[in-house]
């Protein structure tokens, strides 16, 4: 869990971190920090949970939605007691994170739509990234998938669910192969070296898995009318 949070913190401080790190847009420093602390059984255990997240996710959507927020507040407690107390208390972040999850279930649906919509930003701003077109740009084909996929969220709810439910998934499976081939395979200056220089293989870890689960899951609600039940 503490991976998983420092993982998560990682992603939402890139765009801080990304003003003083002007020729790569992804922290792949810090990145490379935290997949190299993960062991081979949370390695296996992110795989476990992201193929169950990628391929099942739209039934247990609910849960996710509640969780997604609740590790959310849990970060945004943490970042706030450092940066405000200026403290190491742990209970900030348990509160945000126990309010955020109690707010997401009311207002699930729009949860699930805000989720889907930051799903189809990773989607277009990896494939991006994955044709070799200038990172500093890489905010507008981001922008291009928050509003194409908040749109689409908003208005078919069952897109919303596919895409942040393959997305998680994929996340977790990437970073836990990642964790595997860091250890067995090759060492992780030459891993994190490979991934330099062939930009388009990170998005591809993530983006290959998303678009599997997105069609796989596709195929699999149809066949069930009563999953939002």
């Amino acid at each position: 869990m503490n991976s998983l949070i420092s993982i998560l913190q990682t992603v939402l401080m890139a765009p801080a971190q990304s003003g003083q790190q002007t020729n790569s847009i992804v922290p792949f420093d810090t990145l490379w920090q935290h997949v190299s602390t993960l062991d081979l059984v949370e390695a296996l255990t992110f795989i476990a949970f992201g193929t169950v997240w990628l391929f099942y996710g739209w039934r247990i959507f609910k849960i996710l939605v509640t969780i997604c927020f609740g590790l959310l507040g849990l970060v945004l407690g943490i970042w706030a007691n450092q940066q405000l107390i200026a403290g190491d208390s742990f209970w900030l972040g348990v509160i945000c994170a126990t309010f955020f999850a109690i707010l997401s279930i009311p207002f699930m649906r729009w949860g699930v739509s805000v989720l889907g919509a930051f799903s189809g930003a990773v989607l277009t701003a990896g494939a991006w990234m994955a044709l070799g077109l200038p990172q500093e740009y890489v905010w507008a084909g981001g922008l291009t998938g928050l509003i194409a996929g908040g749109m689409i969220s908003f208005i078919i709810f069952k897109i919303a669910v596919i895409l942040f439910t393959s997305l998680g998934g994929s996340v977790l499976l990437a970073l836990g192969a990642l964790a595997i081939i860091c250890h067995n395979l090759v060492t992780q200056q030459e891993l994190k070296d490979f991934v330099l220089q062939n930009q388009w293989f990170l998005p591809a870890l993530v983006l290959g898995p998303m678009v599997g689960g997105i069609l796989l899951q596709n195929k699999l609600i149809k066949g069930a009318p009563d999953w939002n039940a």
